[in-house]
């Protein structure tokens, strides 16, 4: 004869109220995914972060003082609105040793009536064909490349621009307002920032098509590594008539931000877990009292107080693993829906994957599950235990 192993027995206990197992599992995984979910945005959203900070190339930003949200939005959004300062900052600012490259950039903004039904704006962003491409080496090219010459009447296109005017390398582009051509040499690929939707020129050629001599609206900064950022932000801060604006700053308050909601979020995910513990802990004492004359006859038959425990507190850990594995199955179906709706949600996304699910992820959120499930069954397992049997025979010949 089979000998019937205790995994088998409380399987197939749990088989006899299918409905009640299957919504105790449902609840524990959808409590699984939420966990899932919620770290895998808070590794993914940091290193996407991180990421688009590597990517442009410089850790500071130099504008003419104003109000340092726009210069925020300058670094992040491409905003519009800062007034001008002298290029003899630029000089200034490379002698510093801890500098380890600068470039120069002017912004200009017309209006385009091409753009949509009552028109939009345009972004023109003229860089120093010297040392933008080396500092902004991680914009990937779809086609082309960057200008010839300092004084080219040459653009390239971010990824959306290029779409909105259908313009390829080699098209001629007429800039609204000013009635001047240049002509497209690159397309860049989508990277999900506010390079999809800016046009690149030379520097020298956004100042004369736009009559501004000598004046720039910002200077980017590449610190050396090994340099102290704190103690050259305050080196900086000293300059006349100039607003400095760190991407640590602009990281760290949106990390802030970011952590502020998660904390919320994590609340939520606490909550569903500690409804999907009492579940669990429902569910099997309910099973529990239904086999009171089953436990005690196991009792009277020889069985130890510790195998009933044992018996009881491993349905619990079944159903546990089960929705622990239908939560993260879950979340790894779903991670591309729930990146869609955070992007939507956040007033700033990086580029990137904002879920990142990984297998070390996995483990731990089963690993809390599991723990989850074992503390949940110590009662009902305790209970189960402690059942006389004489008592349990006789209250069930009773009723």
């Amino acid at each position: 004869m089979r000998k019937i192993g205790i995994f088998e027995v409380a399987y197939k206990n749990l088989l006899r109220k299918r409905t009640r197992s299957l919504l105790t599992v449902l609840g524990i995984g959808l409590a699984a995914w939420v966990l899932v979910s919620l770290f895998g945005f808070n590794k993914g959203y940091e290193s996407s972060l991180n990421k688009d900070i590597d990517n442009l190339g410089f850790q500071m930003l130099i504008v003419a003082k104003g109000c340092p949200y726009e210069a925020a939005t300058l670094m992040l959004k491409g905003g519009t609105g800062l007034k001008y300062m002298n290029e003899d900052i630029l000089s200034a600012v490379a002698s510093e040793p801890e500098v380890e490259g600068v470039t120069a950039m002017l912004m200009q903004v017309v209006f385009d009536p091409n753009k949509g039904e009552s028109g939009g704006l345009a972004a023109f962003l003229g860089v120093d064909p010297s040392t933008f491409p080396t500092l902004k080496s991680a914009l990937p090219f779809k086609a082309g490349a960057w200008f010839t010459e300092p004084l080219a009447y040459e653009a390239v296109f971010g990824y959306e621009v290029a779409e909105l005017e259908q313009r390829e390398v080699g098209d001629l582009y007429l800039i609204p307002e000013k009635e001047v051509e240049v002509r497209v040499v690159g397309v860049l690929e989508r990277t999900g920032t506010q390079d999809d939707g800016t046009v690149f020129l030379p520097l020298r050629t956004v100042q004369r098509i736009f009559e501004i001599r000598d004046e720039l609206t910002a200077v980017g900064i590449k610190v050396a590594k090994d340099a102290d950022i704190a103690a050259f932000e305050e080196k900086m801060y000293k300059l006349p008539d100039v607003q400095v604006v760190s991407l640590s700053q602009v990281k760290t308050t949106i990390m802030t931000l970011v952590s502020t909601a998660r904390v919320m979020v994590f609340s939520i995910a606490l909550i569903a877990i500690l409804i999907a513990m009492m579940g669990v802990v429902n569910t099997v004492l309910m099973s529990v009292m239904e086999r009171r004359q089953e436990i005690g006859i196991l009792k009277s038959m020889g069985a130890l107080a510790g195998d009933v425990f044992k018996l009881v507190w491993l349905e619990t850990v079944i159903l546990c693993a089960g929705g622990g594995l239908l939560g993260t199955g879950l979340a790894l179906l779903t991670a591309r829906v729930t990146d869609v709706l955070v992007r939507n949600l956040l007033p700033y996304s990086p580029s990137g994957g904002l879920v990142v699910i990984d297998s070390g992820l996995v483990l731990m959120t089963l690993g809390i599950v599991t723990a989850v499930g074992l503390a949940s069954g110590v009662y009902p397992s305790w209970k189960a235990a402690r059942m006389r049997p004489l008592d349990t025979i006789r209250s069930e010949e009773g009723s």
